[in-house]
């Protein structure tokens, strides 16, 4: 007998053995519908839940009031609520502070009034100051990622209106301890013999940094999160031990009705809770619906109909009212018509690449995209999650394969038992029915893209721990199953890293003030006093040469010199060729956390910006720091209006010699005229020669150099001419490096009068505070000439 055959005798054995133990069980009036046994470690998800508990505050800490997404109109819903005010009527003219959010179920906002309605917060609406220049949805932009200016009222000790929001917070977050615990017990009912799984599905959900950042919001997704997990707990429980029970019914002489009611009454109450949250909770009765449906088919047997009717009569008493009231006031059940009148559809359908687009932000704010959409991790964070979400659906792949997955679902997406292997079916059936609850999850987030801009990673939370089981249980199939303990280990301690650093290294700098210097912090530079209340004691710039597409950093220093009423804004102009915008910048001083009402006189401040250069910059060129102080409301400017007070080179591209015709003259050993065009010999008078020269530099220059070209007869008298410095001035020799090929244009004028013949063109430099050329040099250094000629000629034709 082979190795193969004595291990399926084992296992017939064992689960035989185990049938033996069952009937015992309920022959002495035990419940089929208790928890599977399993090698439970308490101190593992103890250490999770608690990690998650710290984190979740401090997330909910570092991140200022009202700059999660849409935490303004939750937190102003439950404030009406708290207010005594009732259930608001939605009024598209007039929605309301907590806007498109009444529209929404109203449980997490009933409880959280409940706990913050002995709060005073009447001041609530003067802690909304509005950052003008707000960046939202845009987290490529570097700056104003505060939607709201944060003042001292929001300080710790917390009172008020900050109380309030933090209490709320604190719910938040053990909502969301509450949806690690159940995503737990979830996988250990998946996986009863294999509790590392359910440890790994554990930190995944609780170690997702997104998870924990909504999770420290006043955000109704918490409730509804922890209520669908939840239900597809106690869906996997009933399905698995009732169709166990239906089974073996005929042997049962006694069985406990009112327990059975009692669970399927449960799970009734549990989605009538999550209706009463969240629209989303509507997608856990139709997932209800067609578990009920196929194990029906696959028992043959009405009973597990008859357990769903009973969960729906209790569902529709809990949350149906809130569905009446809908059709009462709006003829629609759900309010969806009148949240999308307050928040907007669509006005065209999205395209293929636009609905790529917001997938990359879908995926992007399912991992870690912090505040109103605009702080961004990383981006080799989210190359790393990408890597491990695509190898964790290469190993589920693998995984139904091996359970045949694939073809038993076509017949129970809800079944838990074979015949032939109880823990392979039970298996198989209950990743189904994670998938089949994903998918609703999915399909109604497409849904709602299809009808308003509203992509967002969270709005997938409902099912996270579908998510986090399935992704735990698809990597575990790429590694031995000896290894299956390390690989939990450590996607546990690195998922918890990443979580700890993004408070610390992405939210908190997002919305940090300017910090306070001493006057011997400040470094020496230019000083301008700007309307007499505020200095610029100076500023530094983190690079001295850019090209297009990189970023430029800037600090200023400023004081201000008087208390101040006006918020002024400044304005940062980064002026390239012909003074062409390049980069700026408006905004409140600190990138809008720091406004000038706010500013102690004497105060010094490092204020620190990162400004985009173009990728359509004309380069090269120096470009200029103009900056500038105004009153927004008027547009009046603080004298001096603007002050260019540094500059900086804008590097040229690599140019490929096969450009233009190579010949090499020296001019003092400092640069090489290398190579020139003409865009045609032909003319008549009055025309424009447009004349190309390519300069390299050959030594350093301290000196700006003027670029002479005429267009001369036989006799040296000149018909057209046109000095400059090299670009118009905008790139002038001193700041020119060693090597460096300068592409320089001339457009000379032939005069009206000139005879026809031929001409000559004429170029060269010279120093113009003296008129002194540069002379130009042969292959031995030796003086040659002041000018170069050209060796080309121009015909100029008589005028017909």
């Amino acid at each position: 007998m082979n190795t193969n055959h004595k291990s399926q005798i084992t296992n017939l054995r064992s689960q035989i053995a185990n049938r033996k133990s069952q009937i015992a069980n309920r022959k002495r009036g035990s419940s089929n519908l208790q928890p599977p046994t399993s090698n439970f470690q308490p101190p593992a998800i103890a250490l999770i839940l608690a990690a998650f508990i710290v984190l979740g505050v401090t997330y909910s800490i570092v991140t200022p009031i009202f700059e999660a997404p849409d935490e303004i109109y939750h937190y102003f819903l439950i404030k009406h609520l708290a207010d005594g005010k009732g259930l608001p009527v939605q009024d598209p003219e007039n929605p309301g502070l907590w806007r498109q959010e009444g529209s929404q179920p109203p449980l997490y906002y009933l409880i959280g009034a409940l706990a913050t309605f002995w709060i005073d917060t009447s001041e609530a609406e003067d802690l909304l100051w509005y950052n003008p220049q707000r960046n939202v949805g845009t987290p490529l932009d570097p700056g104003n990622k505060n939607v709201i200016v944060h003042t001292q009222r929001e300080s710790f000790p917390f009172r008020g209106t900050a109380l309030a929001v933090h209490l709320v917070r604190l719910l938040s977050v053990l909502l969301g301890a509450g949806t690690v615990l159940v995503t737990y017990r979830l996988a250990l009912e998946i996986f009863p013999n294999h509790e590392h799984l359910a440890v790994g599905a554990a930190a995944i959900n609780a170690f997702i940094p997104q998870f924990l950042f909504i999770s420290g919001a006043v955000n109704n997704d918490n409730l509804i999160t922890f209520l669908s997990s939840l239900a597809l707990l106690l869906i996997s429980r009933i399905t698995h031990h009732a169709s166990r029970f239906t089974h073996h019914a005929s042997r049962i002489t006694n069985p406990n009705w009112s327990l059975v009611i009692g669970h399927w009454s449960l799970l009734g109450f549990v989605l009538g809770l999550a209706c009463l949250s969240k629209l989303t909770g509507l997608g856990l009765l139709i997932l209800t619906v067609i578990i009920l449906i196929v194990e029906a088919y696959r028992r043959r047997s009405a009973r597990p109909l008859v357990g769903g009717v009973i969960a729906f009569v209790v569902a529709l008493v809990v949350g149906g009212w809130w569905y009446v009231r809908n059709w009462q006031l709006y003829g629609d059940p759900t309010g969806l018509n009148m949240m999308l009148a307050v928040v907007g559809r669509r006005s065209l359908s999205p395209s293929i690449s636009g609905l790529w687009g917001e997938f990359r932000g879908l995926r992007m704010s399912f991992w870690a995209l912090f505040g109103w959409f605009s702080i961004l991790v990383s981006p080799a964070a989210y190359a790393i999650l990408d890597t491990v979400s695509l190898l964790a659906l290469v190993g589920l792949g693998i995984c139904l394969v091996r359970q045949h997955v694939i073809s038993d679902l076509r017949f129970s997406i809800a079944g838990f038992l074979n015949r032939k292997s109880a823990i392979g079916n039970r298996k198989s059936g209950a990743v189904g029915v994670l998938i089949l609850w994903l998918a609703i999850v999915f399909l109604g987030l497409i849904r709602w893209t299809l009808t308003t801009p509203g992509t967002q990673g969270r709005l997938l939370f409902p099912a996270i721990s579908a998510i986090s089981i399935l992704l735990m249980l698809g990597l575990s199939q790429l590694v031995p199953e000896r290894y299956a303990r390390i690989l939990v280990s450590v996607i546990s301690l690195g998922m918890f890293v990443f979580a700890t650093l993004c408070p610390f290294l992405y939210i908190g700098p997002a919305y940090a003030r300017p910090p306070v210097l001493s006057p011997d912090e400040v470094p020496t530079g230019v000083v301008h006093d700007f309307g007499e209340r505020i200095r610029l004691l100076g500023f530094k710039l983190d690079k001295e040469r850019v090209r297009p597409g990189e970023t430029l950093g800037i600090t200023f220093y400023w004081q201000g010199l008087v208390e101040m009423e006006e918020d002024y804004y400044l304005f940062i102009h980064l002026l390239g060729r012909r003074r062409e915008l390049v980069g700026n910048e408006d905004t409140y001083h600190g990138w809008g956390t720091y406004p000038t009402s706010l500013w102690k006189p004497g105060e010094i401040i490092a204020d620190t910006y990162r400004l985009p250069i173009s990728q359509e910059a004309l380069a090269p060129s120096l470009i200029r720091v103009d900056v500038g102080l105004y009153e927004p409301s008027t547009g009046s400017q603080l004298q001096p209006q603007s002050v260019v007070i540094g500059q900086l080179k804008m590097a040229p591209e690599e140019l490929q010699s096969s450009k233009f015709k190579v010949q090499s003259f020296n001019l003092d050993s400092k640069l090489a005229l290398i190579g020139y065009e003409v865009d045609r010999t032909e003319f008549s008078p009055g025309e424009k020669v447009r004349l190309t020269l390519y300069w390299q530099a050959e030594g350093e220059m301290g000196t700006d150099y003027t670029v002479f070209t005429h267009l001369i007869d036989e006799e040296g008298k000149i018909w057209g001419q046109m000095d400059s410095q090299p670009l118009e001035g905008d790139y002038p020799t001193s700041c020119w490096d060693v090597g460096e090929v300068i592409e320089d244009e001339y457009v000379l004028v032939i005069n009206e009068n000139t005879p026809a013949g031929l001409y000559w063109l004429e170029v060269g430099m010279y120093e113009l505070a003296t008129g002194q050329r540069l002379p130009i040099l042969n292959a031995d250094g030796e003086v040659k000439d002041d000018r170069i000629l050209l060796p080309l000629s121009i015909t100029v034709k008589r005028k017909t």
